[in-house]
Parts: structure tokens; C-alpha cells; sequence
């Protein structure tokens, strides 16, 4: 039986991936910063509740090497999520790449993003290149923008203000819910012939910030009105929310490549994937309502 390790496993795409892994032949672990924490947050997934007896948690610290031994230990596969305040790949993420090699990890599955093949300033950029030259068999996930992140990151804007509040101009984005995500990954981990290969997963479609407002709208029953900031306008509120700066750089990323019409791809690969049209983002403000209610 195969055993597969999710790093970010607390995440919006983590907890999607175990939850998919919990009804295939394998045995699931998941690396986690805190196991008494990580045994909470998983048992309240929004989706489908976890049972404790199910799921291996293990401590695991990108930036503690200590940790790498115990977590990678006869471990046949990885999902790779990248934390998204660790940057610098050779000193903070190399290394647990490194343990996965030694400890005889067979494929990684790595959560990458849009783009990541033609932008190598990008820290997925790295990490894609760091694991090619490591040799270990790879698949990369390269997503666009998260529904979920709507739910989230600008959960209190819409519930509170009616409000969605970015820099992307008019721009479109070709939207992904993270449950689609999580379906690839888990294909690309359970079947053969995934390796070396690279799929970009988009939606079905691409909005402007506007539609997806005007979706908002239709589905919650209230006004619902994208604010079109200025970059320095939108850095300034996320400071003044006391988000830290380097997670507003790599929104300020997304939201400009949005902007400047590089978000707007759609690709056949969910469907030819899963055999099934991508989620939309109508039918996740439908599932999600809760959250902005």
C-alpha cells in the first residue's frame, strides 16, 4: 500500500486532497507544524468531517531539518505545497527535497501556479527546477487563481462592506476551485504516467472582477461591488489589516498579472483529467454561501 505525505495539509488544498486520499487504497499522512492543532482544523473541514484514526499526523517544519526524518520515513509519494511565507527555495525548501531523495521518495506532486514555467523570478520557478535537477520523478500542478481564496483572504470585505477590494483592473482571471485541485492531485498520485509531466489547471471560463462580483450578487441575495484599487491603495489597507509584506507582495503579483490580461488562459487539462467540466465560480459562491452570510 502506498503511503503518501501532504505537506500543507491544514490548507484549503491539503484538506481536500486527504479527504479525497481517505477513500483510495493508500495510507495517508499528513506534515503538519502541530498535530494537536492540525487534529482540530481537520476535523471541521467544511466539506466532510475527518475521523481521528484515519490520518498519520506528523510534526513537520520546513525550516527544522529535525523534523525531515520521521515525516519522509517510508514514504513512497509527496504532495508539495510551497508555505506561502517561505521564499527563499535553497535555504528553506531545498532541504526537505533534499530528505525526500534520500529517504526514497518516488514522485512528487507539487501544487505549483500560471505561469511558473515562463516566470523564473517565482519561488514555484524554483522549486520546479530545484527538483528536476534533484532527479526525483515530478508532476507539476500549475493552478491559477483560487476560488477559495474568496472565501478567505477576502471573506470579511464581501460579508461585512458588500465589497470585493483589488488591484486587478479589468482583467480576467480563469478561476479554480481548490476541490479540482485536489481531484487532479490525487489522480496524478493514485495512477501511473504522471511523472514528468506538467498540466495547467484553470476553470472553464474567465471573468473579469465585475462578473464575479455580479455572481456574488445574483447567488447571496445582496449588492455585492468590486473596488478597483490602485496598487498602492490596496498594499496600504492589506498593511493596515496587519498582513505581512511579503504575502501582500505575492497578492500584488496575482492581482497585477490579472490586471495586465496574463491571468485569462483556459486550458482543457481539468476536463481531460477528470473526465468532467471544472467547477464554476457560480456553483462555488453557491457552496461557499455560507461564509459571506
Amino acid at each position: 500500500m502506498l503511503t503518501i505525505l501532504v505537506t500543507g495539509a491544514t490548507g484549503n488544498v491539503g484538506q481536500e486532497v486527504i479527504r479525497l486520499l481517505l477513500n483510495q487504497n493508500c495510507q495517508v499522512r499528513a506534515a503538519v507544524r502541530n498535530p494537536d492543532t492540525a487534529t482540530e482544523i481537520l476535523s471541521v473541514h467544511p466539506t466532510a468531517g475527518f475521523s481521528d484514526h484515519s490520518i498519520d499526523r506528523v510534526p513537520f517544519n520546513f525550516t527544522n531539518p529535525a523534523t525531515f526524518a520521521t515525516a519522509f520515513q517510508g514514504v513512497d509519494k509527496l504532495f508539495l505545497v510551497r508555505p506561502p511565507n517561505l521564499a527563499n527555495v535553497r535555504k528553506q525548501i531545498a532541504p526537505a527535497l533534499e530528505a525526500a531523495k534520500r529517504a526514497g521518495v518516488k514522485q512528487v506532486v507539487f501544487l505549483s501556479i500560471l505561469g511558473a514555467d515562463r516566470n523564473p523570478i517565482l519561488p514555484h520557478s524554483k522549486i520546479e527546477s530545484y527538483i528536476n535537477r534533484l532527479g526525483i520523478p515530478a508532476t507539476f500542478l500549475r493552478a491559477s487563481f483560487f476560488m477559495q481564496n474568496l472565501n478567505t483572504t477576502h471573506k470579511e470585505e464581501i460579508k461585512t462592506r458588500g465589497e470585493l477590494v483589488l488591484p486587478a483592473g479589468h482583467g480576467r482571471t480563469s478561476f479554480i476551485d481548490v476541490r479540482d485541485i485536489a481531484a487532479v492531485a490525487v489522480r496524478t498520485l493514485m495512477e501511473d504516467g504522471h511523472s514528468h509531466k506538467a498540466y495547467t489547471l484553470t476553470g472553464g471560463e474567465a471573468l473579469t472582477y465585475y462578473e464575479v462580483a455580479d455572481i456574488f450578487t445574483a447567488v447571496l441575495g445582496k449588492p455585492i461591488h468590486y473596488t478597483n484599487l490602485s496598487v498602492w491603495n490596496f498594499i496600504k489597507q492589506m498593511r493596515d489589516r496587519g498582513l505581512p509584506m511579503d504575502f501582500i507582495t505575492v497578492m500584488v503579483g496575482i492581482y497585477t498579472t490579472a490586471r495586465l490580461g496574463l491571468a485569462s488562459h483556459v486550458t482543457p487539462d481539468v476536463e481531460q483529467l477528470l473526465a468532467r467540466p471544472p467547477l464554476t465560480v457560480r456553483q462555488y459562491v453557491e457552496d461557499y454561501r455560507q461564509f459571506w452570510l
